[in-house]
């Protein structure tokens, strides 16, 4: 790397995407609209990484829509870091259906009136064909031989459909007397998945745990009953394991934080969960901080967020995926940051239910087989191409409101990267100090920047 700051530029307007800009030079702080400083020295969480989920509906797209070339280059864009590609070292697996498969399904589904405690007709090949999730694994596979260090986390929608009190897949929530049997589904699963060359780094126990969802998968599961779950079952199950999951709580909004303290507040469930997963779509990502500083010793990670036909992300996707998940939800404590489907087609889909305007980050045209990157995938690589796992985010001041950052060292060969969006409607100037170092940068209206040094 040469001794100047490199910088890397995307406008809301489309104009410039991931654009190269001039190196900068350190020289002595110039006038500016702000000033943000730097301090190496002050170290908060190390990165996992960033990434988005392999839901069902983008791994059918990989494995049936796209020739082998294609499929090639795709994974490698999202999945290499070299020659410009994305650098994908997180992702997102689903435990049975969600929205984004195919059809609707569980590992163990059974004819109504059927149950199947001790788990005998489990098995990570649905019943119900063509979903999607016999594609998953191939995509999975071929995503670690590209980037070994990628971590997989994995939820599920609903739990098996005889364990519920709807006894459907839709509605309804877990059973008491079925506590046992969906800990050991879940642990089953991560059995599976290890055999099948996949190891899963985290589980949560219900994807969205106060949502109905009235079309697809879905399962409301208290904190009361999350805490009895894994305070009982699941916690001690994996206790007992070398090499198991990490636990996360809640995966769900920021708008209902008191349902992860109410969870960590009881001793039993606390000692087994290892980090708080948050969504997007509700309440605001403060949330994070005031839950990290009732439990410093809890991690925090953004699970979900989809980009779609809807405001703001339809309009203004750059800015919000880069102020509210790049930097709002790591200077939040998140290690680790997802979006939400990999890959969709042209008509938002595949799909079962759920979404119809959500957007992948990429879009494969499911006649061609061709794919194109879109503003989601713009945002992430401002993180995922420059932020390598294990980085720590360091100290940095706000700067102003309409000017966000945030800042890390990577471990690997001491590099600073530091993300600033400018959301303002006017260019605005600042100034970056750094030990007895400085430079200056004129960020364009509305738009993201990424820039390493060393």
């Amino acid at each position: 790397m040469a001794s100047g700051v490199q910088v890397w530029l995307s406008t809301a307007n489309g104009h410039k995407q991931l654009a190269r800009e001039p190196d900068l030079g350190f020289g002595e702080a110039a006038t500016a609209d702000a000033t943000i400083d730097i301090d190496a020295s002050r170290r908060y969480q190390a990165m996992v990484g960033f990434g988005a989920a392999i839901t069902d509906s983008s791994a059918w797209l990989i494995e049936k829509r796209m020739s082998a070339a294609q499929r090639d280059k795709l994974l490698r864009d999202l999945f290499a870091r070299d020659d410009g590609g994305l650098g994908i070292d997180f992702t997102r697996l689903t435990i049975g259906a969600s929205d984004f498969s195919r059809a609707h399904y569980s590992l163990d589904d059974l004819p109504p009136g059927q149950s199947d405690p001790a788990l005998a007709h489990f098995s990570l090949t649905p019943k119900v064909p063509d979903t999607g999730a016999e594609e998953v694994l191939p995509v999975v596979r071929a995503a670690l031989a590209i980037n070994p260090r990628l971590q997989v986390m994995a939820s599920p929608w609903s739990a098996p459909a005889w364990m519920k009190t709807s006894g459907s897949l839709l509605h309804g929530t877990l059973k008491y007397e079925y506590h046992a049997a969906f800990a050991d589904y879940l642990i089953k699963y991560v059995d599976a998945m290890a055999a099948a060359g996949v190891p899963i780094f985290a589980l949560t126990v219900q994807n969205e745990p106060r949502f109905n969802p009235p079309d697809y998968p879905g399962m409301l599961l208290s904190a009361g009953a999350r805490r009895l779950l894994i305070g009982e079952q699941l916690g001690p199950k994996l206790a007992q394991r070398e090499h198991a999951p990490l636990i996360f709580d809640w995966d769900h909004n920021w708008d209902i934080e008191t349902e992860p303290l109410a969870l960590l507040a009881d001793p039993r469930a606390n000692r087994y969960v290892a980090a708080v997963a948050w969504h997007c779509y509700a309440g605001y990502v403060d949330a994070q901080t005031r839950v990290h500083d009732a439990y410093p010793d809890k991690d925090a990670y953004l699970t979900e967020c989809s980009g779609g036909d809807w405001k703001p992300m339809r309009d203004d996707g750059l800015l919000t995926i880069a102020r509210r998940l790049l930097i709002g939800s790591v200077r939040g404590w998140s290690r680790g940051v997802l979006l939400w489907n990999l890959a969709l087609d042209e008509n938002h889909g595949p799909h079962a239910g759920g979404c119809d305007n959500c957007r992948g980050l990429v879009t494969i045209d499911s006649k061609t087989g061709n794919y194109t990157r879109t503003v989601d995938y713009v945002a992430l690589a401002h993180a995922s191409r420059f932020v390598r796992p294990g980085a720590r985010r360091i100290e940095s001041s706000g700067g102003r409101d309409d000017l966000d950052n945030v800042v890390f060292r990577n471990a690997d060969d001491g590099s600073l990267v530091m993300i600033v969006a400018n959301s303002s409607q006017s260019a605005q100037r600042f100034v970056a100090r750094e030990a007895a170092r400085a430079f200056a940068y004129t960020m364009p209206a509305r738009s993201v920047a990424t820039f390493v040094w060393r």
